[in-house]
C-alpha cells in the first residue's frame, strides 16, 4: 500500500520552492547590483531634458592621479564623477553627479557639516547632505533629492548642490563623516 500525500502538502511544497527561488534570484541580483560602479537607475520621477542623466560604465574609471592619498572623496569636475577611495588608496565606489551651476575650485577640502534632510536652494527635498566648502557665498555639498530625481539646476539661481543617484547618495552619506579629506580635480 503507497502512501498518498494530501492535496494540501503538494500545493505547499511548490509554494516552498517558488519562495526559495525568488530568495535565490533575489540574492543573486542583489550581489551585482553593488560593484565599484553601481547599476542603480535614478527613479521614475528623474527629469528628462536638457540636464543630462549620469551615466554608468562597466568598469570604473580610474582614480585621477593628482588626487592625493589616503582616505579621500574625489570630485572630478571635467568628468563630473566621484569616487570614494580608501586608505589603502583603492576605490571603493565611483559613480557620476548632476553639478550645481556654481563649481568649487581645484583643491583640497574636508566634510565640515553634514545633514539628514532638508529642502536644496533650488526647493528640492534632499538628503545626505554632506558639505565641504564655499565659494562667493555659495554652499558647496553633495546630496541626493529625496525622490530620486535630479532636475536640471534652476535658472538664474547659483547652486553649488552636486547631486547624485538615492544609492550613491546613501553610499557617500555612509563613508563622508566629518573631517573627511575631499580632493576636488579638474
Amino acid at each position: 500500500m503507497s502512501a498518498r500525500l494530501p492535496s494540501w502538502a503538494w500545493v505547499s511544497g511548490l509554494t516552498v520552492g517558488a519562495i526559495a527561488a525568488v530568495v535565490v534570484l533575489a540574492t543573486q541580483a542583489d550581489r551585482g547590483a553593488h560593484p565599484v560602479a553601481t547599476a542603480a537607475r535614478p527613479s521614475a520621477s528623474a527629469s528628462t531634458g536638457a540636464h543630462p542623466k549620469p551615466t554608468r560604465s562597466a568598469a570604473p574609471a580610474a582614480v585621477p592621479e593628482d588626487s592625493g592619498t589616503g582616505r579621500r572623496i574625489v570630485y572630478s569636475l571635467g568628468q563630473k564623477r566621484l569616487w570614494l577611495v580608501d586608505a589603502s588608496d583603492a576605490a571603493r565606489r565611483t559613480f557620476t553627479v548632476w553639478p550645481g551651476t556654481v563649481s568649487p575650485d581645484p583643491g583640497t577640502y574636508t566634510v565640515s557639516l553634514r545633514r539628514d534632510a532638508i529642502t536644496g536652494s533650488d526647493g528640492v527635498k534632499i538628503e545626505h547632505v554632506v558639505y565641504f566648502g564655499a565659494k562667493s557665498g555659495v554652499n558647496f555639498a553633495f546630496s541626493n533629492a529625496l525622490d530620486g530625481s535630479s532636475p536640471p539646476p534652476a535658472a538664474n539661481v547659483q547652486t553649488g548642490g552636486i547631486r547624485m543617484h538615492k544609492a550613491d547618495g546613501t553610499a557617500l552619506w555612509t563613508f563622508g563623516s566629518t573631517a573627511t579629506k575631499v580632493r576636488v580635480v579638474e
